[in-house]
């Protein structure tokens, strides 16, 4: 750190440590920008720390239990010498959860982020509010880069506890994203991310679409780099689809969608609060395929939800099956707290099991 032209220490050192999705990442990445631009350094390791963050995430049982195990780690080892901030998803959907593990933490909304070093300089309890979309940097690593382009989503999906997390729409203006595509190629990135929780409902919520941003960033930003666009839901990708086509043709644009199915059984579907049908869903995978030479298609499906009997389970296996996606991710369905599925009948864990090793 310099100042006049002297070698000035840091303030105190910050070590971050940070779980789950592209977006945490890139939020890590904007706190680390936020406390070397205010005079602190960045940790190697918490022994070598004043301050220690956890970015968390919660979306399934497995990483919730994984995140409570270290923060306990942490919290025993240092809770009494150094201040822990927690951030994340997991504050937002299970604030008490973390306060019986490390009481004495202070904890910061996903929403607050920008604002985080107002607990580690005030030692407040709790920082919460919305999201402040005018601030944004790019997660570089090395030659590749994610640039976060909205916060929240529209959908109400029964099983989701993001949703809780990071809660409504809200997107950054193009703007805002030009210049992080901009610094993100100016530090070697050549492959960039423009993530969201779902990238299929950019704005909505500010009289925008994705392709619009898609042909800005092109349109403004120069430089040798890709862009990836992030996961999309089926339902707000079908509102766009036409306009998606042209700019998945664009060169600087990767032939690449990650399209969560989820299901293929209507009634399932429905019992998750998927806003579309198979059908729909299969148009539009068919469409993309149809219409984009050499597109490569991702998918999720969640086996063992709530009301997901073999027939079900069977429908879906057909729907992979034929559909021959590029990759597939299968996850087991885990209860979360909150969440409208988790009071619904559950199927045996054993019958999960099964389904899910098919």
């Amino acid at each position: 750190m310099k100042e006049g032209g002297v070698q000035r220490a840091p303030r105190e050192l910050i070590y971050f440590e940070t779980y789950g999705c592209t977006l945490n990442r890139a939020d890590t990445a904007l706190m680390k920008s936020i406390a070397l631009d205010r005079g602190y350094g960045i940790a190697e390791t918490p022994e070598e720390a004043e301050v220690i963050v956890i970015n968390t995430c919660t979306v399934r049982l497995d990483t919730e239990i994984k995140m409570l195990k270290r923060l306990r780690e942490l919290y025993e080892l240092f809770g009494r010498s150094k201040r822990i901030v927690v951030a994340g998803c997991m504050v937002a959907a299970q604030p008490y959860t973390i306060k019986r593990v490390a009481p004495k933490a202070v904890l910061v909304s996903p929403q607050n982020i920008v604002r985080f070093l107002e607990a580690v300089e005030s030692r407040q309890d709790l920082i919460l509010g919305e999201r402040d979309v005018t601030y944004l940097k790019p997660y570089v690593e090395g030659v590749v880069a994610a640039v976060p382009i909205a916060e929240g989503c529209v959908g109400q999906c029964s099983f989701c506890i993001t949703k809780i997390a990071r809660r409504r729409l809200r997107s950054y203006r193009a703007e805002t994203v030009v210049k992080a595509v901009e610094e993100a190629v100016r530090r070697g990135a050549v492959e960039i991310e423009l993530a969201a929780q779902d990238s299929g409902c950019y704005g909505l919520d500010i009289g925008s679409r994705l392709p619009d941003l898609i042909r800005e960033v092109l349109d403004r930003v120069e430089g040798n780099y890709m862009l990836r666009i992030g996961m999309a839901n089926p339902d707000t990708v079908l509102g766009i689809v036409d306009e998606l086509i042209e700019v998945l043709r664009e060169p600087r644009v990767y032939k690449y969608l990650h399209i969560p199915m989820q299901s293929a059984d209507d009634r399932v579907l429905k019992l998750m609060k998927r806003r579309y049908t198979y059908d729909e869903f299969k148009y539009l995978i068919l469409e993309l395929r149809r219409k984009v030479v050499g597109v490569s298609i991702a998918t999720d499906v969640i086996v063992g939800h709530p009301g997901e009997d073999d027939e079900a389970f069977e429908r879906t296996v057909r729907a992979v099956e034929e559909l021959q996606f590029d990759k597939v991710h299968v996850a087991q369905y885990t209860i979360r707290p909150r969440t409208e599925s988790a009071a619904m009948k559950q199927v045996p864990e054993e019958v999960k099991k099964l389904r899910s090793s098919t």
